[in-house]
C-alpha cells in the first residue's frame, strides 16, 4: 500500500491547506520539464494528492487503506481518469485547479496553450490599437466658472504622415505574408508531459494581417505611425467641478498600421482660491461684520465669482450662526443657465470699549427689546 501521507510529507491530521501547499512545492520541484525533474516522481504526488485532496477519498483512504473503490484512478482513462486529466477533467472534484500552477513557469503555459487549442476558431490579432493617455490640467476657479479651452501638448505616437498610416512606402503595396501563407496565422506543435497539442498562434511577421509591406515605409519602418509632439485643444466647460475628467475620443496614442487611436482622458484639477470655497455649484464666502453696523442695519458688499461685489442686506432676526444665502450667485450647472448659491459666513467683530455716551445709548437699546 501505498503512503500518500509520506509521499506528500505530511501528517495523517494535517490540513486541506498543508496538504495542497505541500502538493504545490513537490510538484514544483520534480515537474518533468524542469531541470533535475522525476517524472515518476511526479505522478506520484499526483496520485497521492488526488486522494489526500478528496475528502470521501481520502475518509476511503483512511479506512481501507485505497481509494480504488471510490473510482480510483483506473477504468477507462487508465491512472488520470477518463479524459486524459486526473478525475476526468473535474477540477472542482479532485481540488485540481490549473491557475495554481502560476508560479510553475512553463507548466501553467502548458495549460493555457491546451485550451487555447480546443476552442474552435482561434484568437485572431492584429495590430494594437493605441493606448489610451491620461493628463492632468489645473485652471483657476475663474476659469471653470466661466470656461476655458486650454492646449495640451503631449509627446505620444501619431500617425506616420509620409505613408499616411499604412506602413508602407507610397505607391509600393502590399503583398501576401509568406510565413503564414496570407492565413494570419500558424500552427505549431508541442509536446509536453500530457501529450502532443496543436496550437495556433498569430502570425509574428504579419500581426494577423496576412499580408506585409512590399517596401516598408522609411520613416516609420513600417508600424504606420511615428514618435511626435502633439497639440490638442480642450473646451473646458463653464461649472466643470474638481478632479472631473474629459474624454477626447481618438486623441490618445495612434495604433499600429492604420488601427484605431486610443483615447485621451484630461483630468482637470480647479486650485483652491484665495477668497471662495466651493461645495459642489454653490460658493462659500467669509466676511467681516461690525456689531454696529448689524445693530444699524446697515447693507454689506459681498465679492462675487464674477467680479466686483453686491450689495446685501441682513434680514432682521437672522441667526449669524447660520450662512446667509444669495441664490444664483454660485458656479454655473453644467449644461444650464442655472446657477449655484452664494453662501455668506459672518464672523463678528467685538466693538471696542465703549464711551459713557455710547453705554448710555446701549443702555436704552436693551430696555426697548
Amino acid at each position: 500500500m501505498k503512503d500518500y501521507y509520506s509521499i506528500l510529507g505530511v501528517s495523517k491530521t494535517a490540513s486541506e491547506e498543508e496538504v495542497k501547499k505541500a502538493y504545490r512545492k513537490l510538484a514544483h520541484q520534480h515537474h518533468p520539464d524542469k531541470a533535475g525533474g522525476d517524472e515518476k516522481k511526479f505522478k506520484e504526488i499526483n496520485e497521492a494528492y488526488q486522494v489526500l485532496s478528496d475528502k470521501n477519498k481520502r475518509a476511503q483512504y483512511d479506512r481501507f487503506g485505497t481509494a480504488e473503490p471510490m473510482g480510483g484512478f483506473g477504468g477507462a482513462g487508465g491512472q488520470w481518469g477518463g479524459a486524459g486529466f486526473p478525475g476526468g477533467g473535474q477540477w472542482s472534484n479532485v481540488g485540481f485547479d490549473p491557475s495554481q500552477f502560476g508560479d510553475m513557469g512553463d507548466f501553467g503555459d502548458i495549460f493555457e496553450s491546451f485550451f487555447e487549442g480546443m476552442g474552435g476558431a482561434p484568437r485572431r490579432k492584429t495590430y494594437e490599437k493605441g493606448s489610451d493617455l491620461e493628463v492632468q490640467e489645473q485652471i483657476t476657479l475663474e476659469e471653470a466658472f466661466g470656461g476655458t479651452i486650454k492646449t495640451v501638448r503631449l509627446r505620444t505616437f501619431v500617425q506616420c504622415a509620409k505613408c499616411g498610416g499604412k506602413g508602407a512606402e507610397p505607391g509600393s503595396g502590399f503583398e501576401k505574408c509568406t510565413t503564414c501563407d496570407g492565413q494570419g496565422q500558424i500552427r505549431e506543435q508541442r509536446r509536453t508531459f500530457f501529450g502532443s497539442f496543436s496550437q495556433v498562434k498569430t502570425c509574428a511577421k504579419c500581426h494577423g494581417t496576412g499580408e506585409v509591406p512590399k517596401k516598408p515605409c522609411a520613416t516609420c519602418k513600417g508600424a504606420g505611425r511615428v514618435e511626435s509632439n502633439r497639440d490638442i485643444n480642450i473646451d473646458i466647460m463653464a461649472g466643470i467641478d474638481d478632479n472631473q475628467i474629459i474624454k477626447v475620443k481618438g486623441m490618445g496614442e495612434a495604433g499600429e498600421r492604420g488601427t484605431a487611436a486610443g483615447d485621451l482622458y484630461v483630468r482637470v484639477r480647479v486650485r483652491p482660491h484665495a477668497v471662495f470655497a466651493r461645495h459642489g455649484a454653490d460658493l462659500i464666502v467669509t466676511r467681516d461684520l461690525k456689531l454696529v453696523d448689524l445693530l444699524l442695519g446697515k447693507s454689506i458688499t459681498v465679492p462675487v465669482i464674477s467680479g466686483g461685489t453686491i450689495t446685501a442686506e441682513i434680514p432682521a432676526g437672522f441667526n449669524l450662526k447660520e450662512s446667509l444665502r444669495i441664490a444664483g450667485q454660485g458656479m454655473p450647472h453644467i449644461g444650464s443657465r442655472a446657477r449655484g448659491d452664494l453662501l455668506v459666513n459672518f464672523m463678528i467683530k467685538a466693538p471696542k470699549k465703549p464711551g459713557a455716551k455710547a453705554k448710555e445709548l446701549l443702555e436704552k437699546l436693551e430696555k426697548e427689546q
